[in-house]
């Protein structure tokens, strides 16, 4: 059965969130005198990607809303006891800095463009809609998506089969009708090969998860040059995978 669709994860995958997030809060962290309290901005945000990453993962549980989960990612950084209107304020002069920063990866416009016409696009995103609707507007690419699908809004999360299953009803198509493509090995790489996708692994800094934690399932490439070819598109933008 041939793939008549690419679904993707955004975050690291199609943005480039950790470039932007490392530069927007060293914006941050400057304007709000907080750089002080660390020995270099890179320890700051180590930590701060922690407390995300722990927030995120209540929020995946149902423990927390998702509103709820960025306030607490606030208050547990700064150490303080903030009311919900005062941890809303900080996080959004944090998102003034980060937005500045945003950018598309240098592969990304030219693997949609040769896709364009031989492949449908959807997003599936661990985020919000009113999120990554935003960041596709802004990034230009919102109209490339006939589908735009959160876990916000789904009340499912990658890595769960339902999370992926409901991109796929959405387009209508079966699960091996359609390929996902993202840059987790985990959440998206087998999380998308068990649901019964063609799972792609786009892992663009090659050596960051040991062999240990690389999934089996997925096909893995290191730029979205190689996914035309994956795919079986005609097209002269595709290269073989380096990775095998």
């Amino acid at each position: 059965m041939s793939i008549r669709a690419v679904v993707w994860d955004v975050d690291d995958t199609l943005f480039d969130y950790s470039g932007a997030d490392r530069i927007g809060m060293r914006l941050h962290l400057t304007a709000e005198g907080l750089l002080a309290a660390y020995d270099t901005v890179e320890q700051a945000i180590v930590r701060w990607r922690a407390i995300t990453d722990a927030q995120w993962a209540r929020f995946s549980a149902g423990e927390v809303d998702f509103q709820g989960q960025r306030r607490d990612r606030v208050r547990v950084f700064l150490g303080q006891e903030l009311t919900d209107a005062e941890a809303d304020a900080w996080f959004q002069r944090y998102i003034a800095h980060y937005e500045t920063a945003w950018a598309l990866f240098p592969d990304v416009l030219p693997v949609l463009d040769t896709l364009a016409t031989s492949h449908r696009h959807a997003v599936l995103s661990n985020s919000s809609i009113r999120v990554q609707d935003h960041k596709l507007r802004v990034l230009g690419v919102h109209d490339r998506f006939e589908v735009i699908l959160c876990a916000a809004e789904l009340g499912v999360s990658k890595p769960e089969a339902g999370a992926f299953l409901a991109a796929c009803d959405a387009l209508e198509l079966a699960p091996q009708e359609v390929a996902y493509v993202g840059d987790h090995p985990e959440i998206d790489g087998r999380g998308a090969a068990e649901a019964g996708l063609l799972s792609v692994w786009i892992d663009r800094y090659g050596g960051v998860h040991t062999e240990a934690t690389t999934p089996t399932g997925p096909k893995r490439i290191a730029s979205l040059a190689e996914l035309p070819a994956i795919l079986g598109a005609d097209t002269r933008f595709g290269a073989p995978s380096t990775f095998g």
